[in-house]
C-alpha cells in the first residue's frame, strides 16, 4: 500500500473553539499550502526549515480567508514521514470549512479515518502496536488507561515482541541452515540453548497474556453491578459512591424499574457502577422486566455487589440471605462478590456482631450518612491488579494483540514439543515460521490491506 496523494483534514474537535489546526500531509504539502500562504515577512514556505512557525494570511485569490500560523514539517522528520503543515487558524466553523475547501480545490484530498498514522506506520514512524496506541491515548478517560497507552506508544510492548522475534529468528536461520546441510546430519543450532530460549520466550508470552486481563479492564473500565431486595438503599449507595444525586431514591419498594449506569474513576482505574431494580417475587410485569434485567448485568458485571438492608435483618431474614448469596456465588463461581450490610448507623453492637458471625467478610456501611464509602472503594481496587501499573510492566489491553500471543504461545509449544521428542528440524521450522508470523502480525511486520483497514477505520479523521 503506498499513499502518495497530499490529504487533509481537520486535526482538532469540530466545532467553533477559539483555535482550529488544519493538518495537511503528502509529498507536495508544503508546495499546495505556500500556494494559499502570504507571509507577513514575505517568506517562500518551499525553502524555509524543518520545524518552524510563519505568521501570515490564508488567501483564495485577492481574498483574505484568515491571518494563521502555520507549522513547518520536512519529511521524513514529522509524524508522518512526509512533508506536513499544519495550518493555525482561528476556530469559527466557517473558516475551518472555507480553508479545507481551499485545500481541496488546489489538489489535495480529504483525508480518511486513521490516515495520517497509518502513513506514519507505512513510512516507518511507528510500528503497528504504537500506532493503535495512538487511537487508546485518545480514547484514554482515566490515569491508568492513560499511562498504558503512553507506555505503549512510546514503543515498550513492541520492543519486548520485537526483542523476542529476533532471538527466535536467529535460532531459526540456524534451523533452516541444518536443512541445506540435512544429508551431512550437521548441528548449527545450539539444542540447549534452543530449549532455554522457548522456556524464556513461553514465559514471556503467558505473563503477557495474563496481563490481558487486568489491560481489558483498565481501558473498558470494570463494570460493578449493585443486587439486592428491593429498598435496601442500592439507589442511595450509587449516590454515595458517585457523589451526586443520580439515582431516584424513595421509600417505595421498586423504586427502581430499570438499571442506571454511572462512571467513576477510583485511584485511576475507572469502574462503571450499575444499579439494578431489586430482586424479589413480583406480579408487576413492568418490574419483572427489570428483575431480569438485573441478572443480564450480574451476568456481565466484572464485580457484584450484594446489598442488604441492616435495619430489617434479623435470624429469618439472615437465612434467607444465605440462602441468596449461596445461589449467586454457585451460579457465578468465578466472579468477585461483595457483600455490604447498609444502614450501619442503626445497628447496635449485638447486631453487629451477629451479622458478622452469620455473614463471611461482611462490610458494614451506611450509604445515606457517607460512613463506609471510602472503604468500599478500597475494597474495588482490590480486585484490580495495579501492581503492575506501579511497576511499569507491559500490560496488553489489545484484543488482536492478545488474540496473536496466544497463537504464537500454540506455535511455541509445539516447537517445545518438538525439541523434547527430538522433532525433524523441517517440522519444527514450520512450527517456527508460524510462530515468527504472530510476532509479526502484532508490530505490522506481517499484515495486509484489510488488517490497516479495521485498524485504522476505528480512528478519528484528522489522526
Amino acid at each position: 500500500m503506498i499513499l502518495q496523494d497530499t490529504i487533509v483534514a481537520l486535526a482538532t474537535p469540530s466545532g467553533a473553539g477559539a483555535i482550529a489546526i488544519i493538518r495537511v500531509s503528502g509529498k507536495d504539502a508544503i508546495t499546495l499550502v505556500n500556494g494559499i500562504f502570504r507571509s507577513i515577512k514575505n517568506k517562500d514556505l518551499t525553502t524555509q526549515k524543518t520545524h518552524t512557525l510563519h505568521l501570515g494570511h490564508i488567501v483564495d485569490g485577492d481574498r483574505v480567508l484568515d491571518q494563521v500560523l502555520v507549522s513547518l514539517f520536512k519529511g521524513p522528520n514529522s509524524y508522518t514521514g512526509e512533508n506536513t503543515v499544519e495550518i493555525s487558524c482561528h476556530g469559527s466553523t466557517f473558516i475551518q470549512q472555507q480553508i479545507i475547501q481551499l485545500c481541496l480545490r488546489k489538489g489535495a484530498k480529504m483525508a480518511q479515518a486513521g490516515e495520517f498514522t497509518m502513513r506514519a506506520f507505512l513510512n516507518g514512524k511507528l510500528d503497528l502496536s504504537q500506532a493503535e496506541a495512538v487511537a487508546d491515548l485518545i480514547a484514554s478517560d482515566n490515569e491508568a488507561s492513560h499511562q498504558i497507552a503512553m507506555q505503549q506508544m512510546r514503543g515498550g510492548f513492541s520492543s519486548e515482541i520485537a526483542l523476542l522475534r529476533e532471538q527466535l529468528l536467529n535460532f531459526a536461520s540456524l534451523i533452516e541452515l541444518e536443512l541445506d546441510f540435512s544429508e551431512e546430519d550437521v548441528e548449527f543450532a545450539d539444542r540447549t540453548q534452543f530449549k532455554e530460549l522457548i522456556n524464556r520466550i513461553e514465559f514471556v508470552l503467558k505473563r503477557l497474556i495474563d496481563s490481558f486481563a487486568v489491560g481489558n479492564v483498565i481501558k473498558n473500565g470494570i463494570p460493578v453491578a449493585i443486587v439486592g431486595e428491593p429498598n435496601v438503599g442500592k439507589s442511595t449507595l450509587l449516590n454515595a459512591l458517585l457523589n451526586e444525586e443520580r439515582a431516584i431514591v424513595s421509600d417505595i419498594a421498586g423504586t427502581t424499574r430499570d438499571t442506571i449506569e454511572d462512571e467513576l474513576v477510583i485511584d485511576g482505574i475507572g469502574f462503571r457502577f450499575i444499579d439494578t431494580a431489586g430482586i424479589r417475587e413480583t406480579k408487576d410485569v413492568v418490574e419483572s422486566i427489570g428483575i431480569q434485567k438485573t441478572f443480564e448485568k450480574i451476568e456481565a458485571a466484572q464485580v457484584v455487589i450484594y446489598l442488604i438492608d441492616g435495619a430489617k435483618l434479623n435470624t429469618e431474614s439472615l437465612d434467607s440471605i444465605k440462602v441468596e448469596l449461596e445461589k449467586l456465588k454457585n451460579k457465578y463461581p468465578l466472579k468477585p462478590l461483595l457483600v455490604v450490610c447498609n444502614k450501619k448507623d442503626l445497628l447496635t453492637d449485638e447486631q453487629i456482631g451477629l451479622y458478622n458471625e452469620n455473614i463471611e467478610n461482611l462490610m458494614l456501611m451506611s450509604a445515606k450518612a457517607n460512613e463506609g464509602v471510602e472503604e468500599l472503594k478500597q475494597a474495588l481496587l482490590g480486585f484490580v491488579n495495579t501492581g503492575a501499573l506501579r511497576n511499569n510492566e507491559t500490560i496488553v489491553t489489545n484484543t488482536r494483540h492478545y488474540d496473536s500471543l496466544l497463537k504464537a504461545l500454540e506455535e511455541i509449544e509445539k516447537v517445545k514439543w518438538g525439541l523434547q521428542t527430538n522433532l525433524s528440524a523441517d517440522l519444527m521450522a514450520i512450527d517456527i515460521r508460524q510462530a515468527l508470523y504472530f510476532f509479526g502480525e502484532i508490530t505490522g511486520q506481517v499484515t495486509n490491506d484489510e488488517l490497516l483497514g479495521n485498524i485504522f477505520a476505528n480512528f478519528c479523521i484528522g489522526k
